[in-house]
């Protein structure tokens, strides 16, 4: 039986000093497809018997089901908007997808993909999809089981929801920029509701909604939502690279951000680096 991490990358931990605090940092970014997308696509993919897939993307999970249908034999279809960077859809064709390029945001493009006619695989809101993202915080607990305080970049939530399921008791941080944040408004509404999206980082956490299942995990373990504004991620971005010469895209800085600011306590914090697919250079 295949599994798991036949597939994906184990991605090593770096401790560092950063405002004379410990923190920790998991370098996801280095995750094969360059972000923990690949994860919950492989264990979705795992989980099915086709030959063909479909889903739609902001850009990372399109390049994570494009490489995990070549790696598993399937063809896959990704639907992105028109305004996902060009960074992003190169490398989903260069995988061997079908890429078309539907509405100007997430959600429109994944209305039309679930009309498309293949299986559709979800971005976040599935439960194998989770599962799968769950085992980058299995591999935090296992590696530096002193972590107290997780911090998570946050778009429709299946991330922080695989690392709430597997945190150990650990507390979770669930962080957003101002201008994206569709869980922090379910969080407040207790219910997924439109969310306006308008970030430099919205092709990464840019999901108009919350997932339904994503959301009744987080209020299940009682994770925090905390935002940060765009200048302060951007600034998270370049401090990475500036002192740790560690090159994210600005949804990989965005738990860095909250931990600059407070918002990530803990005697041993650990923050998530989730990925570094875009056009960027150090200054």
């Amino acid at each position: 039986m295949r599994t798991l991490s036949q597939y994906v990358r184990r991605t090593p931990v770096m401790r560092v000093t950063v405002d004379g605090r410990p923190l920790v940092f998991k370098l996801e970014h280095l995750q094969l497809t360059g972000s923990f997308k690949i994860r919950g696509a492989v264990n979705k993919l795992l989980s099915l018997n086709v030959s063909e897939v479909v889903t739609a993307s902001g850009g990372n999970h399109g390049i994570a089901v494009a490489q995990a249908a070549q790696l598993l034999g399937a063809h896959a279809t990704v639907f992105v908007p028109v305004t996902a960077p060009e960074s992003k859809t190169v490398r989903i064709e260069a995988l061997g997808a079908k890429l078309i390029r539907h509405g100007t945001t997430y959600a429109e493009a994944a209305a039309a993909a679930r009309d498309f006619g293949p299986a559709y695989i979800e971005a976040y809101n599935d439960p194998e999809v989770i599962e799968g993202q769950s085992t980058v915080t299995r591999e935090i607990a296992e590696d530096v089981p002193e972590v107290d305080t997780i911090g998570v970049a946050v778009g429709g939530g299946g991330l922080v929801a695989g690392a709430a399921l597997a945190s150990g008791g650990r507390r979770v941080i669930a962080v957003e920029p101002e201008n994206c944040r569709a869980m922090h408004d379910a969080l407040t509404a207790g219910e997924p509701v439109d969310s306006a999206v308008n970030s430099v980082a919205a092709d990464a956490l840019g999901a108009t909604r919350a997932g339904s299942l994503a959301l009744e995990i987080l209020q299940r373990h009682r994770v925090s939502s905390v935002l940060v504004s765009d200048a302060e991620l951007l600034a998270a971005r370049d401090r990475l690279w500036e002192e740790f010469r560690l090159a994210v895209e600005p949804a990989g800085a965005v738990a860095f951000a909250a931990f600059l600011r407070g918002d990530v306590p803990g005697e041993l914090p650990c923050v998530i680096l989730c990925g570094a697919n875009s056009e960027w250079a150090p200054r």
